[in-house]
């Protein structure tokens, strides 16, 4: 006898971020289980698929073992829902009924508990007939069950009950015993694990893994996601071979002619560039300096200041001779101040996909990676981050320009991360004395694609903005990080000198 295959329909889940991981969604007709420590968000997603149904006029049933229908209101209530077009079936033991008949005896054993429990809820779901399901939680079967034999066999019963009246279902389970979770791995058709992780400074990360989902290609791997008023959002970990865009190849001005020779006539679309330097060398200006002239271009931009707060960005923009303002109020620059210590990396992820995909950033700065180094658990993890991040926007055609601090102010230098080989282009600025005075040197030490100056150049920053001026050869000791001008000063910048003039 030959078997027809039919796809199976996907449903969407009502979570926002999920359904890309999952390909579509849940399967219909089938059952899933949500599997959690108490507090990872298991109740608001699962509460989230049962409205995003009544939406649909799907009647949705939410089969409560472990909370009561008060405890179900209280989350409704913090996120604004109601349950409108969704029934609650709130369980109560035998011992704690009010009904003299249904109390429980010294003597009524744990089967007898177990098979009323379990035939209380086959007579409400067929009362019901829903078309989404949930079930909250699989730990009282587990405990009723005293037995993992019995318990396996008692879930394979209500699984064949519920796909049998047409359900889909979400059984939540909040992992009272690990050693049955291979047994209800078995069983379902798909499994999402929530987690909650507890960092050493700052609010907890929350993330989650689909383990299994049959016959779907889905998104393996940690995916964070976060609690907010409205429920969960989950955002799904960036591959950057999935967002591929045809853009046209070309250069990008600073505005400043003289910094424009050096870096080989302008920064390429579809590029990264590394600016490195210590503390104060004029990093940020530098790429304030690019973010400006695509402003004043009419290009939308985007700028994530970790190490500033953003009245200090403004004014200190304003002091330059940058009036961020008007394109702030048109919506052209999108600037966010971020706290690593709150921040998950997929939100940082998901924050600048929706400025390039929503609003069509055309330059983004990261303005430190030693703030974006802060928000991820370890270095190795930061850099497989910043590959998929740079990929999907150089395939974007974005010009990406991100700043790190190196340690130290001046002498031998080190930065907390290696990313020279990520970044398309690397941009140094540095201090040296001359005639008595502090000043900045800038040079380019790498470009893939094209020519560019190897001279160094004296870096100048006023209110009238950032000026560049002629090419330095009169310097020793520039790669050890005390470069020592033996030139003339005539060839120096004037204090009056600024905008490339």
């Amino acid at each position: 006898m030959e078997l027809e295959y039919r796809p199976t329909t996907l449903i969407p889940t009502g979570v926002p971020g999920l359904d890309p991981i999952l390909a579509g969604g849940y399967a219909e007709n089938r059952v899933h289980l949500i599997e959690g420590q108490p507090g990872s968000g298991k109740t608001s997603m699962a509460l989230q698929f049962l409205m995003d149904g009544a939406k649909r006029g799907e009647l949705g049933l939410y089969v409560t073992l472990s909370e009561t229908t008060a405890e179900l209101c209280a989350v409704a209530a913090s996120h604004g829902w109601t349950f409108d077009g969704i029934e609650i079936f709130e369980m109560i033991p035998p011992e704690l009924s009010l009904d003299p008949n249904a109390q429980q005896t010294v003597l009524y054993s744990s089967e007898l508990e177990l098979g009323e429990t379990v035939r209380m809820v086959m007579a409400e779901v067929e009362r019901v007939k829903p078309k989404r399901l949930v079930f909250d939680s699989l730990s009282e079967i587990r405990l009723l069950s005293q037995g993992s034999l019995r318990y396996r066999r008692q879930v394979l019963a209500l699984k064949h009950f519920f796909l049998k009246l047409g359900c889909t279902v979400l059984m939540l389970d909040d992992l009272t015993s690990e050693q049955d979770d291979l047994n209800l791995h078995s069983i379902s058709h798909g499994v999402l694990r929530l987690e909650q992780v507890a960092a050493l400074y700052g609010a907890e990360r929350r993330r989650l893994r689909c383990i299994k989902m049959r016959a779907v290609k889905f998104r393996g791997g940690y995916h964070d996601f976060t609690i907010e008023r409205g429920g969960l959002r989950v955002y799904p970990r960036l591959v950057a071979a999935d967002h591929h865009v045809d853009f046209a190849a070309d250069i990008v001005s600073s505005g400043v002619p003289a910094l424009d020779a050096l870096v080989g006539g302008g920064l390429d679309r579809g590029t990264s560039t590394l600016v490195i330097g210590p503390s104060g060398s004029g990093k940020s200006s530098l790429a304030m300096q690019f973010v400006y002239a695509a402003l004043k271009r009419g290009e939308p931009a985007l700028t994530l200041v970790f190490d500033e707060v953003r009245s200090v960005f403004l004014r200190r923009a304003q002091g330059m001779g940058f009036d961020l303002m008007p394109f702030l109020d048109q919506g052209l620059l999108r600037l966010r101040q971020i706290d690593p210590a709150e921040l998950t990396p997929g939100e940082l992820t998901a924050t600048v996909r929706d400025a390039v995909e929503g609003h069509g950033a055309r330059i983004v700065v990261l303005d430190s990676l030693s703030g974006y180094l802060n928000a991820m658990p370890e270095e190795h993890f930061m850099m497989l981050q910043m590959h998929e991040m740079l990929s999907y926007l150089n395939q974007q055609g974005i010009v990406t320009i991100l700043v790190l601090a190196q340690h130290g102010m001046v002498g031998h230098m080190a930065s907390p991360v290696d990313l020279t080989y990520l970044s398309d282009a690397v941009i140094m600025l540095r201090f040296f004395e001359a005639g008595g005075k502090l000043r900045r040197a800038l040079s380019v030490l790498k470009k893939r694609t094209g020519h560019h100056e190897e001279t160094i150049r004296e870096y100048r920053i006023s209110s009238r903005g950032v000026a560049v001026g002629e090419a330095l050869t009169e310097f020793q000791g520039v790669l050890t990080g005390v470069p020592t001008y033996i030139g003339a000063d005539s060839n120096l910048l004037g204090e009056t000198v600024g905008h490339g003039e």
